[in-house]
């Protein structure tokens, strides 16, 4: 571990933030906080829907060597999957999809086998995370400052295959290439290298949570035979491009999750009490909406983790008043390549998210435990 970092059970001991959060009705809250298996259902599904539904196209188009309809259709169909890392994880990692827990587990591990994702070692990273954001003393997960790329080689991968992006908080463990060798690394227990700092973060955690880490290694494991048994099927029946549409489609057309993720925090204050000034909402239209499970809500989100996708824009409406006035994406955008422009001159410079008149400051005493809710998230060692 870097001598600069103190072992994170101090951490956990030690470092307390007193989180601003916008007064709401406890009735309310609770009321927004309540799961549906239904609007569950719906998210859920309708995004295998879709993966399945442009995963068919793209294999009746390769069938018929309609190439030119088959590159449309695949490219599609990795815009789709592109939301499985991280993102519909993410949110059933959370546990507050669906009333019923199961749901929830089974179709965090489904979503995670189909994108190569970890949801143990996510769900360390991302439990301090939500406690400490942006507190660089707390967590490693968002590393400031994040730099809003449109370099040409980085855009020819978001619009191809991303095969050799680095692992990090955009893409995990990174593009395919790099994700194919850490999982193989993990699932053998091979110590990985700290000198990439998501690296050292993850070596830190996995120090803290042994019992995770050993989860974490078994399902790399895990991962590696689904995806090896998709190879061996398509070698026994000649469908050359099962392992196309089934083991690299989360890494095809990765272009719409970037520019849509990328802005939860790159170019925002770190080290304040007050997640409106470190995380960032957007509006996005109804289907980039749903693809992203509505994290577009996220500083919302933040505030108050326990309360499903499904409501968060319901949680905006009723603190309005109290908070700032989400961003287009094109309108994020350019608020951090602004923001990353001036950091180029003045690495000290951080942005300060502008607030309502209306909007309070002042930290209050929190009555009801709800609002500290982060749902199911946090393994068992970090209750």
């Amino acid at each position: 571990m870097n001598p600069n970092y103190q072992p994170l059970a101090e951490v956990r001991q030690k470092l307390r933030v007193e989180w601003y959060r916008c007064p709401i009705n406890s009735t309310k809250l609770r009321e927004l906080m309540k799961r549906h298996d239904l609007q569950g259902w719906f998210q859920a599904t309708g995004h295998l829907i879709l993966l399945v539904g442009t995963g068919l196209l793209s294999y009746f188009l390769w069938s018929r060597q309609m190439w030119f309809g088959f590159a449309i259709a695949f490219f599609a169909h990795g815009t789709v999957a592109s939301f499985f890392t991280g993102v519909a994880p993410h949110e059933l990692g959370h546990g507050t999809v669906f009333r019923t827990k199961w749901l929830n587990k089974f179709f965090l591990y489904l979503y995670s086998l189909l994108s190569w994702w970890d949801p143990f070692n996510y769900a360390m990273n991302h439990t301090y995370h939500h406690r400490y954001t942006l507190h660089s003393k707390g967590v490693r997960e968002v590393l400031l400052p994040l730099t809003p790329s449109l370099k040409p080689t980085f855009l020819l991968q978001m619009f191809t295959i991303n095969l050799f992006t680095q692992s990090g908080r955009t893409f995990g463990k990174g593009g395919l290439i790099p994700t194919i060798i850490v999982t193989i690394k993990a699932a053998l227990g091979v110590r990985i290298s700290a000198e990439i700092p998501s690296r050292e973060w993850l070596q830190a955690l996995h120090t803290d949570q042994p019992h995770e880490a050993r989860k974490s290694m078994w399902w790399s494991r895990i991962i590696l035979l689904f995806h090896g048994v998709v190879v061996m099927i398509s070698v026994i029946t000649s469908l050359w491009v099962l392992p196309l549409l089934v083991s690299t489609s989360a890494f095809v057309g990765n272009w719409w999750r970037y520019f849509v993720g990328l802005t939860q925090h790159c170019g925002l204050s770190d080290d304040v009490p007050d997640f409106r000034k470190c995380v960032r909402s957007i509006t996005l239209d109804p289907l980039s909406e749903f693809l992203y499970w509505r994290m577009n809500w996220h500083t919302e989100h933040h505030m108050y983790a326990g309360v499903p996708c499904y409501n968060l824009k319901k949680v905006y409406q009723e603190v309005v008043q109290d908070m700032p006035k989400p961003r287009t994406l094109i309108g994020a955008w350019r608020e951090m390549r602004e923001i990353w422009k001036k950091q180029q001159t003045d690495p000290s410079y951080q942005f300060d998210t502008p607030l309502p008149e209306t909007a309070g400051s002042l930290h209050r005493d929190i009555t009801d435990e709800l609002e500290y809710s982060i749902g199911e998230l946090a393994p068992k060692g970090l209750r």
